[in-house]
């Protein structure tokens, strides 16, 4: 299996070198990880004691933020790793203010290309966030002596780990993980079936994450003038299902604002192009536009979605009417909002406890959310109700951090 792991990674290389020609994306990715090495060689030197945090993408960044906070909080004279895999995760944190003293895409886990990398500093404790495993890279980081974590660590049946050829994966996890920190108990009981048992169960960091959303200044500019007193809909990430539903909203309901923040900001133009009476928020702030009284917003900036669900009384967060996956709702559930989605969401267990709770609820089909969106514009008591749900199903959540830190440290 060692060798069929090895090929893999090889495949891996080559097919996003060629990938590369043709995608944007994934070119940033292999070309930043050329750099990657020379990153860690100028800021670190093999006797600096390093807590080192690897995230497979934004979302797994921001899950894994307050504990890496904390750690350097007890640690102030550790210096700060920070690695992704995506460049989506890359590129979002690398413009942001951050603790981290290096971020860099994590190299290829080929044994030659890790065990240089790792070489360059002294990796005192090494965590990643969620599922993200290479095994080189835990191999080689555990010969070294450092401590290695799994934070809101979250299985589920599909993995290698629980299929016929599966044994080979779950023995390097468990000669190299030392403790895994399940976000749920199914998670924990699944690992344990296959004798992953250095483990306990912690919760989700991101909820955490979502309610220090809450005590910051969650202020946009020109929002509060757009929304004024209207009923208003936050589309966060949204792709072209979010797009069919806003229509539709629209066309029931004239009144409501609608607030369009897509997945990815080439989608602007085409945005434009639905809703050629809508507002682009660039514009706004370049003075070209101070009429707000429009129906539609679209955000054409990053960085502002999480506040952006601040002024929300519904929120629609995108990615679960197909296979791309669900966005994070508990952004916008932190604020007492009420989450629609599609039903695409099997890694995202919150999400069936968020409908459970009834602060939010899932759709097979678009036009089908569409309707119970409208339903609750015009039903308050029902909008008031799921509101107040969804904020309290944030609040009674445990402090996973705390949880964390106290095995970490003990």
């Amino acid at each position: 299996m060692s060798f069929l792991y090895n090929l893999f990674i090889r495949l891996l290389i080559f097919g996003m070198k060629v990938f590369s020609l043709f995608n944007d994306k994934t070119k940033k990715g292999v070309e930043g990880r050329k750099q990657s090495l020379d990153q860690v060689k100028a800021a670190f030197s093999p006797s600096d004691k390093v807590i080192w945090m690897h995230a497979a993408s934004l979302g797994e960044y921001e899950q894994g933020l307050p504990v890496l906070e904390k750690l350097k909080e007890k640690y102030p004279d550790h210096k700060i790793l920070v690695t992704f895999f995506s460049p989506s995760g890359y590129e979002n944190v690398i413009k942001k203010k951050h603790i981290a003293d290096v971020i860099c895409y994590l190299p290829f886990d080929k044994k030659s290309t890790v065990k240089e990398f790792i070489s360059q500093f002294n990796t005192e404790l090494f965590f990643t966030v969620k599922y993200d495993y290479w095994y080189h890279l835990l191999a080689e980081l555990k010969i070294r002596g450092a401590k290695i974590y799994v934070i809101s660590a979250l299985f589920y049946e599909r993995q290698a780990f629980f299929t016929s050829y599966g044994k080979w994966f779950v023995k390097q996890l468990k000669k190299n993980v030392d403790w895994f920190f399940h976000q749920t108990e199914f998670s924990f009981a699944l690992a344990k079936s296959v004798g992953l048992s250095h483990s306990s169960v912690t919760g989700d960091t991101r909820f955490d994450r979502v309610k220090q959303l809450r005590s910051l200044d969650n202020q946009v500019e020109y929002i509060s003038e757009f929304k004024k007193d209207h009923q208003t809909i936050v589309f966060g990430s949204s792709w072209q299902a979010e797009e069919k539903m806003a229509t539709a909203i629209a066309q029931k309901s004239r009144a409501v604002k609608i607030i369009m923040a897509p997945h990815d900001l080439k989608r602007v133009v085409h945005l434009k192009q639905i809703f050629p009476d809508a507002l682009l928020y660039s514009e706004i702030k370049n003075s070209k536009s101070q009429n707000l009284s429009a129906q539609f917003l679209i955000i054409d900036s990053i960085g502002l979605l999480s506040k952006l669900y601040s002024y929300a009384d519904i929120a629609v967060v995108g990615g679960g009417f197909h296979d791309a996956g669900l966005h994070n709702i508990l952004e916008a559930a932190t604020f007492s909002v009420p989450v629609i989605f599609g039903n695409h969401y099997r890694k995202n267990p919150e999400a069936d406890d968020l409908i459970a709770a009834n602060g939010g609820k899932s759709f097979t089909e678009e036009y089908a959310a569409a309707d119970f969106v409208s339903f609750l514009l015009d039903h308050q008591e029902e909008l008031k109700e799921m509101s107040h749900n969804a904020g309290k199903f944030v609040n009674e959540k445990p402090d996973a951090t705390h949880l964390i830190l106290q095995k970490i440290l003990s």
